[in-house]
């Protein structure tokens, strides 16, 4: 691919959106264009790259995708495209590593949608889409588990009858695209010796998660089965008692489906506040509405407990490494999150948080606090890189095959 030059293109669902890019490959990976499709199922659906703006209609993510690779083919071409990389959240039991796609694999996508009704039909609708239009063209899928995958036998155990271990129940983690991004990170701006550390990732987003990340490999990571548990986040509740689920389902006659939504939309900070999911509104709020206080406090206290036990699980703490829209850019609460961690070695220097500094902590200090950008879309681009031209070597150039 690299000497044939082309472009690479990125897709990356999410439940109401289409995240996309374009890179360049020769010389060099480089972006080209970026965008998003946003409010996908509601009225005033708009594409959006750089300063230009188009209304579209898209009832669903396939008709979204059709509107997108239209726009693509306007602006670059199908002869410019070299490969197309999809980002897909759950690889369920058996789909651990990043690969082409063929019919075999969007087959076992198919029986694995059990397992993440909340993401994998829309981006099983974006792999046909592209499929169906880029037929002769590598495209990759880009999974969120395999950075987790060898998880210590100990952390993927739930405590549930074995039975459901045997058939596939386990702890699978995600964000793994961008974890992966950020040791990478780690080791070109800190070294290879920092980034083997006892380092915390975390991905403080609308979906939250840390990772314990120890010799650049996964020790624990907070989302489990789903991307529900763990963290507080946006609308999601992390960490649950499961008998309160019964309890719900009792007291108010939910089925499955109003529990499922339940715990994807209704609870966490907006379940708290009853006004907004969103950290920044909740920041500005706090000082006169208690429910927003309140929220953000669960949201750092609960981050602070993670980041506690996983220094246990480590056997101590190195580095704090915090990313994503809320980690990235909400200094309060980066700063509330390390309130309190003194005993393990984290003190911030206000002023450095407060500018968002790369490195927030203060000198003095044995652990090292980062604030970093991460980048799902390039490491898409990277991984499809690295997938095609293994299968050319392989003698896999068929998409289909």
């Amino acid at each position: 691919m690299s000497e044939q030059g082309g472009v690479i293109v990125t897709i990356n669902g999410g439940s109401s959106s289409i995240k996309f890019a374009v890179y360049q490959t020769a010389p060099q990976l480089q972006l080209l264009r970026s965008g998003q499709v946003e409010r996908i199922g509601s009225p005033g659906t708009q594409l959006i790259s750089g300063e230009e703006t188009r209304t579209i209609n898209a009832a669903d993510h396939a008709q979204a995708a059709g509107e997108l690779i239209e726009w693509l083919l306007e602006r670059i071409g199908p002869a410019s495209i070299a490969a197309i990389g999809h980002r897909v959240v759950h690889g369920g039991e058996h789909l651990l590593e990043h690969q082409l796609i063929t019919d075999e694999l969007v087959e076992e996508l198919r029986r694995t949608q059990p397992l993440d009704l909340a993401h994998l039909p829309r981006e099983i609708a974006l792999i046909d889409a592209f499929r169906a239009r880029f037929g002769d063209v590598p495209q990759v899928a880009c999974f969120d588990t395999a950075f987790h995958r060898d998880l210590p036998r100990v952390a993927r155990l739930l405590p549930i009858p074995r039975r459901y271990f045997d058939a596939g129940v386990r702890r699978f983690g995600f964000h793994g695209l961008s974890y992966a991004y950020l040791i990478g990170e780690l080791e070109r701006i800190a070294g290879p010796v920092a980034a083997a550390g006892r380092i915390i990732l975390a991905h403080l987003g609308s979906g939250a998660s840390m990772a314990a990340v120890r010799g650049g490999k996964p020790i624990d990571t907070s989302m489990s089965f789903t991307p529900t548990a763990g963290l507080v986040m946006s609308t999601r509740p992390g960490d649950l008692d499961p008998g309160l689920l019964v309890y719900l389902m009792r007291r108010d006659r939910l089925n499955f489906e109003q529990i499922d939504h339940l715990i994807s939309y209704d609870c966490g900070l907006i379940g708290i506040s009853q006004t907004s999911g969103d950290t920044r509104d909740l920041l500005e709020r706090r000082a006169s509405d208690p429910r927003a206080a309140e929220a953000v406090e669960l949201f750092c206290y609960q981050a602070r407990k993670f980041i506690g036990a996983y220094a246990a699980a480590m056997g101590g703490l190195d580095m704090i490494v915090f990313a994503g829209g809320v980690g990235e850019h909400a200094s309060p609460v980066r700063g509330e999150i390390c309130n309190g961690l003194e005993f393990l070695g984290v003190r911030l220097e206000e002023s450095r948080n407060a500018a968002g500094d790369a490195v927030i902590s203060a000198d003095d200090t044995r652990v090292a606090v980062r604030v970093m950008h991460t980048d799902e879309e390039v490491m898409i681009a990277r991984i499809v890189l690295r997938v095609v031209e293994l299968a050319k070597d392989q003698g896999r150039n068929t998409p289909h095959g």
